[in-house]
């Protein structure tokens, strides 16, 4: 499948929380630490999919009545 050109950059999901959960994942953003530290190395079609997997992460703590216990970001919401 070819690519899609992308006129602008993928953007972080950082928030400004930087705290790992019991699972490894950040309480901020959701990535895990490999997708935290590669972040930078990633292609704009990873960085989409890590977008992805984070949307599936915060969705699957709100059906479980979990939302994510941080405090106020420094950065607006992503979702």
């Amino acid at each position: 499948m070819a690519e899609q050109l992308e006129f602008f950059p993928v953007p972080s999901p950082c928030r400004g929380i930087c705290q790992s959960d019991e699972r490894g994942y950040c309480r901020g953003c959701l990535r895990s630490r490999d997708e935290r530290f590669n972040w930078m190395k990633f292609t704009d079609a990873q960085k989409r999919e890590v977008w992805r997997l984070c949307r599936q992460r915060f969705l699957r703590l709100h059906r479980q009545g979990k939302p994510p216990e941080i405090p106020d970001p420094e950065q607006p919401s992503l979702f």
